[in-house]
């Protein structure tokens, strides 16, 4: 069922996608096939804030690695829009050094390439071990440069979509399942 609100003038509808069931199962068997690739491995989970954190939290709890740490980082090239601004802010860095340990970047959806692009560029700089990316969702319509996913959730069409934690003007990331967003003017 679709949700339906009102806003600053218009209707902004939510359609589901990808349900809350679709999203626990696709996130075990990521959880399964990371755990394999990492089993004895010293790694470093990185949550790319805010839109990651529901997809990090569920996807870390499938994960079966005793070496496994945690640690966060903040990025920025939306703002309140739904386009990209194609300028990469990095806003909150991560705390501990990652030299010598194996990154695995959490992210919540990989759209232009561009942020991961700097991301990738950025933690490399800091002498990881490696640098894998498992993002939830891929958006390859929009792809302006090419990024190494390691593990991908979903690939999904050129619509935008929020829940699970992605959001639209820091609204709807509560939602348990990822839904198309869509607008109508009052």
């Amino acid at each position: 069922m679709d949700l339906v609100t009102r806003h600053e003038g218009r209707v902004e509808r939510v359609k589901p996608l990808l349900s809350e069931e679709q999203i626990a199962t696709r996130i075990r068997e990521l959880g399964a096939e990371i755990t394999r690739d990492y089993k004895d491995e010293k790694v470093v989970a990185v949550a790319v804030l805010k839109g990651s954190i529901m997809f990090y939290a569920d996807l870390l709890r499938s994960l079966e690695i005793p070496g496994l740490t945690c640690d966060f980082l903040g990025l920025s090239s939306y703002g309140s829009r739904t386009t990209t601004s194609g300028v990469v802010r990095l806003t909150t860095d991560l705390s501990n050094a990652v030299e010598g340990r194996h990154l695995l970047i959490i992210e919540d959806i990989v759209d232009t390439g561009l942020t991961m692009q700097y991301l990738i560029e950025n933690m490399e700089t800091r002498k990881p071990a490696s640098v894998r990316i498992c993002t939830l969702l891929h958006k390859p319509a929009n792809e302006r440069v090419k990024v190494p996913l390691d593990y991908v959730g979903f690939t999904i069409g050129n619509e935008f979509v929020v829940g699970y934690g992605l959001d639209y003007g820091e609204r709807y990331r509560q939602l348990p399942y990822i839904g198309l967003m869509s607008f109508e003017d009052l």
